[in-house]
């Protein structure tokens, strides 16, 4: 649709601008296109004037807006079709070693898929044990070495105050995404954790291994990572740059700034990569798409042509503040050009 409204524009003013002029023509469509859709999907006449020091006030200081947030990594923007994935690995027992007195727990084996650079969020999750009374915990969290002579060394490397209520027992994270980069970097020093959870009276309440009654409720840890699955063959569509002299129907790259909107309610993601497509098709290549090509001969009006079109398309997840002034996280489709084509 955004190519035959710019050929429309070229056949009107009795032009014939240069592929570059097309192309500029395509991608300011493109924009305009984006901004009317989102305002359409999310049922909005106008975006919300809303601005940044008001949507500060508005953001919770929650963990469920934390993680949330946590996936809108700047490297997103760059990757193509870059997702995340979570990915869970549970606490098991070190390997037999001759020194004795390695902890019990606890050895993480983690996922080779896990690299410092991909790591977008990391949380060591412990149960613990029910307090009989309301008390202070010390999360603690120690990296175990070998010292001299047999003897082991535990070096503290992270340590958490929670404040609990008596009664049921319950999961307790703390942040571990620097402390697991550096593991990453030097695995041959990776010989285990200690975790210990003392409340005021000495007492360890953090459940290390699957004791009979605790099968389950060992630690484990939850790793965010940005995952670049391969790219997969195109056997459909031209990918080029702004560079490209090619003149055919080919997916270019754009990126979309809500920023340069003005559009402070969208509160992530503030760029993505959107695309758009640009480009000639021949009626020459109309046997490659019979389809469009009955099209046109239907068409009572003619046409100029197979239009250079997205064939397929993707969705983005968004976080925003609507007219109501609630904090919402939807899913916007048809936003990201995956496939040009003539149709």
């Amino acid at each position: 649709m955004e190519t035959i409204q710019t050929s429309r524009l070229l056949t009107e003013n009795g032009e014939q601008c240069s592929t570059c002029d097309f192309r500029e023509q395509s991608k300011q469509l493109r924009l305009q296109l984006i901004k009317s859709q989102i305002l359409s999907i999310l049922r909005l006449e106008q975006a919300p004037n809303i601005s940044r020091d008001m949507i500060r006030q508005l953001l919770p200081k929650a963990p469920p807006l934390t993680q949330l947030l946590d996936q809108y990594d700047p490297r997103v923007e760059d990757e193509d079709h870059a997702t995340t994935e979570t990915i869970i690995t549970m606490a098991t027992k070190p390997n037999p070693t001759a020194q004795e007195e390695l902890s019990s727990c606890c050895l993480f084996s983690l996922s080779p898929k896990i690299q410092p650079r991909n790591i977008l969020s990391a949380q060591l999750w412990v149960h613990l044990r029910p307090a009989d009374m309301v008390t202070t915990v010390f999360l603690q969290l120690s990296q175990l070495k070998p010292g001299r002579e047999g003897n082991n060394t535990r070096v503290r490397v992270r340590s958490l105050k929670i404040d609990i209520n008596a009664g049921a027992g319950s999961w307790q994270n703390m942040d571990i995404k620097s402390l697991l980069q550096n593991w990453l970097r030097q695995p041959g020093g990776n010989y285990g954790v200690e975790i210990n959870a003392y409340n005021s009276r000495g007492e360890d309440l953090a459940v290390t291994s699957a004791e009979p009654g605790d099968e389950g409720l060992q630690p484990f840890i939850e790793v965010k990572i940005l995952d670049s699955p391969k790219r997969a063959r195109r056997d459909s569509g031209l990918n080029c740059n702004e560079k490209s002299e090619e003149t055919r129907c080919c997916r270019y790259a754009l990126t979309v700034d809500f920023e340069e909107f003005g559009w402070d309610w969208i509160i992530a993601p503030k760029r993505y990569r959107a695309n758009y497509c640009s480009g000639e098709c021949e009626f020459m290549h109309r046997q490659q798409y019979p389809h469009a090509h009955l099209v046109n001969k239907a068409n009572p009006r003619g046409t100029v042509g197979p239009c250079c079109t997205p064939t397929k398309m993707s969705p983005i997840n968004m976080i925003y503040v609507n007219s109501m002034e609630n904090v919402i996280y939807g899913k916007i489709p048809s936003m990201v050009v995956d496939h040009c084509g003539c149709s």
